[in-house]
């Protein structure tokens, strides 16, 4: 059984009681949010690691994206840069690799990962097409459900399938033009592939099969938003919200099958259309666990995008966004580097935890009243214990030239904290 069917017959699994003591909140409470879909515990019965919950009352989650390219394909960097999202603190992988042995290194991922690891299956059927020359249009839906099942079977915990890329979605575009189109990669596949073979999408039309898979397995549906904004201009238009609509009845689908969901969302999206973005989706979608790419409040900060991702997944968080897709400074550029993966994690590790205290999560206040009565004291042990990267604080602190004073340099011997203190 899934940890939803099990939710609902009143059995608190093993892996409730780890979200419950992560949390340090109630395990039947968890037991009784799993039952309602407001959280989720992605865990495929074939992955072995200390499960982690995504929803109503809990921490705000973080998403490392990972993977190789046809152009960049170096399998020991991607467990470089998995070890590094582990190190600061995400608490997700996906694998979005497109380049090399693709089952080969989803297998090592997986098996060296301690998080729960998410991928992207239409990637991987679209890569063998190319690589055999042929096109797009030339998939077989059903090597896409075999994809799925083999993935399942691998262990992966969770799965982004765009289903709502539908007919009726797609027709909410044509009279309402974008900037900048689609841009989800696995949205922009199935519709080429839908307008070249005049055909529905196969994972909305076949849904049931989808959820047989992922019911057998207890894989996490993660319904991509593939018609998600990637421009600010393009935010809350007809399309994406046409796709939400139908997302909506999917969940219920989902749920009715005893399958876990989540819901994706955007993408770009200016400030002020932020806090409507989650309302809406919560809305529409019965409250599950809502799933952000950023989002974007700007598109105009190349290389610095991971701090405009910050920015707009702390007002997201605040408003019950509850997973963060991380940006790195490499996103619209260039595959990142490990460098960038850390940079990323720990900026949407900034924005979930400011997020987490207007939510008021278990915790959250804490943290930040342990660092202001550190630094009060003037305790740097105790700052560099809290803080989000300790060794980026502490060598900094070490290569000033107050090292071994009880100041820092910016006010020296002017300390206001030792002025107030008249020590």
């Amino acid at each position: 059984m899934t940890q939803l069917q099990q939710a609902l017959k009143g059995i608190v699994t093993k892996e409730m009681h780890e979200v419950a003591q992560y949390e340090n909140l109630d395990p039947e409470w968890i037991r009784n949010e799993v039952a309602y879909g407001r959280i989720v515990i992605p865990k495929n019965i074939h992955h072995t690691f200390e499960a982690r919950g995504i929803g109503n009352g809990l921490k705000t989650k973080v998403n490392a994206n990972i993977g190789t390219s046809p152009k960049h394909c170096n399998p020991e960097e991607e467990l470089s840069k998995l070890e590094v999202a582990v190190k600061f603190g995400a608490d997700a992988v996906m694998d979005l690799s497109t380049g090399g042995d693709l089952k080969q290194i989803l297998k090592s991922i997986i098996e060296h990962s301690p998080l729960m690891i998410g991928t992207v299956p239409i990637y991987a059927v679209i890569t063998r097409l190319i690589r055999e020359d042929k096109e797009i249009a030339d998939m077989n839906p059903d090597s896409l459900f075999s994809e799925i099942e083999d993935q399942a079977k691998a262990g992966v915990d969770f799965m982004t399938l765009h289903c709502g890329v539908t007919k009726t979605s797609l027709s909410f575009l044509q009279n309402d033009e974008r900037v900048a189109g689609i841009v989800s990669r696995g949205g922009s596949l199935i519709k080429r592939w839908m307008m070249e073979n005049k055909s529905e999408n196969p994972l909305y039309e076949q849904f049931d099969r989808v959820l047989n898979i992922c019911e057998k397995n207890d894989v996490t549906i993660s319904l991509g938003d593939g018609l998600r904004p990637g421009a600010g201009n393009d935010a809350s238009d007809r399309g994406q919200i046409a796709e939400l609509l139908i997302l909506g009845e999917l969940v219920e689908r989902a749920h009715k099958h005893g399958v876990q969901v989540i819901v994706e969302g955007p993408g770009h999206v200016p400030l002020d259309q932020i806090e409507m973005n989650v309302k809406l989706m919560k809305r529409i979608c019965n409250n599950v666990p809502f799933y952000v790419l950023g989002p974007l409040t700007t598109d105009i900060a190349p290389g610095y995008d991971h701090i405009v991702g910050a920015i707009g997944g702390a007002i997201a968080a605040a408003y019950g966004a509850d997973f963060l897709c991380y940006v790195t400074p490499a996103e619209h550029i260039c595959l990142p580097t490990i460098e960038d993966v850390k940079e990323g994690v720990v900026a949407s590790k900034i924005a979930a935890h400011s997020g987490d205290i207007v939510k008021k999560i278990k915790g959250s206040r804490e943290l930040d009243y342990a660092m202001s009565r550190a630094r009060r004291e003037l305790n740097w042990e105790e700052m560099f214990k809290y803080a989000i990267n300790p060794e980026l604080a502490r060598s900094r602190r070490q290569n000033s030239e107050s090292a071994n004073e009880d100041y820092c340099t910016m006010c020296g011997y002017l300390c206001a904290i030792k002025t107030d203190r008249g020590i």
